[in-house]
């Protein structure tokens, strides 16, 4: 486990230096110099590419880790396997074309009377989505090789850190809206350059084709499992952005850019799974190959125990200060009817997060194709909540459609997961960490019923100054009491080493 938890962390710091990246650009440049509508094109032009990236990928993503022990080689040669991993998606790109082009009629009648905006800028999702589509292949390909940290780096700390200075350029007038989305585009193909400059750079990979390595028994396995996973690779990526699509469709742009800062506030919450879930992945895999199914609910427990930890507490310190998160939004009053939405989209994303890597174990065994059932389940009861709900509720249907659907999404696919593989998420420590929240939430209740009336009607700074200390209040109690419950053992590790090391310095 050295390996993965260094290179998590790594990945972990990148994720959370592009979170405030992140939140600079969202709370003080794009509130600021975007309206609703223009945020909403941004984040429609992305969800979009996300979309056909995923379907291009023809589900490559999973099947280069369920294979990666079969090529895997001690010359790190890996026989071939990272040119199939750029041919195979250029294939799906083509298709992928293919199929924009036969359904470009159909989008347009879709956001045409809603959403004009998307409409004249559609054509851009296609350089958008060969350049996301080749750094989700090259992440793979880091992934494998246990690399994650530098391209976790670029996806999350390079590319915001461009797209805020294509945002500023647009806000001083410098760029107009062509320009900006011809730099989001710019953006994404610069990351994509970088992570192929950064795999050459390893010298541990060989995008030479070796043809004699090819059995037909091989392409007889890879092709049946990439057929089946094509549709379950969709569900990390598209279904966030199926309800963007409803609302943008049946409410407008300005909508979809509320649901996108509500959206943003709650994927916080995610961001230690990317890097851990990355990591560990590969592990798993190989875990399960082996037949050591002991071992993979081990990592599972474990991985999930730890994002649900991590999670919950995020989660707590955004929720006791969202109204205060609000007020000091720039154009905040438009913003603030998407509060509830930050609340049941972090549900979701918590629940993703703590339990998603038990999903994922069934693509490595030999029950991966009933991925397609469960991907199918959960994406025609989105689509069918989405249908129902945003009628009668707007944005707080959309967030509701996510939750629900991806709430009995889990309750089927685990309960499989666990009686054909053995192996659980679930463990006795996730229901102390829930427990320990909500005991800290009434804290905070308590605490906030004195300190909320007396700066009531005080400057901004001071109401920040009291979040700030109540928040570390709230925290440090979280942290002695995870301590002293000894909740988890690596945890416990992690802080002894810390206070080892502080008392050496002394």
């Amino acid at each position: 486990m050295g390996i993965i938890i260094r290179q998590s962390i790594k990945g972990t710091i990148a994720n959370y230096i592009g979170v405030a990246v992140g939140f600079i650009t969202t709370f003080f440049v794009l509130t600021n110099y975007l309206t609703p509508e223009e945020i909403g094109l941004t984040r429609v032009l992305v969800d979009a590419a996300t979309i056909f990236t995923s379907l291009a990928l023809l589900g490559t993503g999973s099947s280069t880790l369920r294979f990666y022990p079969f090529f895997k080689s001690e010359d790190n040669q890996n026989n071939g396997l990272f040119f199939w991993t750029l041919i195979i998606p250029f294939v799906g790109f083509l298709l992928f074309l293919a199929c924009f082009f036969i359904f470009k009629g159909v989008i347009i009648d879709t956001f045409q009377d809603k959403s004009q905006l998307f409409v004249d800028y559609v054509y851009f999702i296609l350089p958008l989505s060969f350049f996301m589509l080749y750094i989700s292949v090259f992440e793979v390909n880091a992934t494998i090789l246990t690399r994650i940290a530098v391209p976790k780096f670029i996806r999350e700390v390079v590319i915001r850190v461009m797209l805020l200075f294509g945002y500023v350029l647009f806000g001083f007038k410098v760029i107009n809206l062509d320009g900006l989305v011809i730099f989001l585009c710019a953006t994404y193909g610069l990351a994509a350059l970088l992570n192929v400059f950064y795999l050459v750079f390893t010298q541990k990979v060989s995008f030479r084709p070796q043809l004699g390595f090819i059995t037909k028994s091989l392409v007889k396995e890879f092709s049946l499992y990439t057929l089946f996973l094509i549709t379950a690779a969709l569900i990390s990526s598209v279904m966030p952005t199926i309800s963007s699509f409803f609302i943008s469709a049946k409410m407008g742009l300005m909508y979809t850019g509320i649901f996108a800062v509500a959206n943003y506030i709650a994927t916080v919450i995610e961001i230690p799974y990317r890097s851990l879930s990355a990591a560990v992945q590969p592990r798993i895999s190989l875990a399960i190959k082996e037949n050591n199914v002991e071992g993979a609910n081990l990592l599972c427990q474990k991985v999930s125990l730890h994002q649900f930890l991590a999670g919950s507490f995020i989660f707590l310190l955004i929720w006791i200060n969202i109204d205060l998160l609000f007020q000091i939004l720039p154009n905040g009053d438009q913003y603030v009817v998407g509060k509830y939405v930050v609340f049941i989209l972090s549900m979701q994303r918590l629940g993703n997060a703590s339990f998603g890597i038990g999903a994922s174990a069934l693509a490595y065994t030999i029950y991966y194709y009933y991925s397609l059932f469960f991907s199918f389940l959960l994406i025609v009861s989105t689509i069918l909540l989405n249908v129902v709900l945003i009628p009668q509720y707007g944005m707080m249907g959309a967030a509701a459609a996510t939750f629900l659907s991806f709430l009995f999404y889990y309750a089927v696919l685990l309960t499989y997961v666990k009686l054909k593989v053995g192996t659980s998420p679930f463990c006795m420590g996730e229901l102390k960490v829930l427990i320990l929240i909500m005991v800290l939430y009434f804290f905070n209740l308590i605490i906030s019923h004195f300190t909320l009336p007396w700066c009531a009607h005080s400057p901004i700074s001071i109401k920040i100054l009291e979040a700030m200390l109540r928040s570390l209040l709230v925290a440090l109690l979280g942290g002695v009491s995870v301590y002293f419950g000894k909740l988890s053992p690596e945890v416990n590790a992690l802080i002894e080493r810390v206070i080892g090391v502080l008392k050496l310095k002394r």
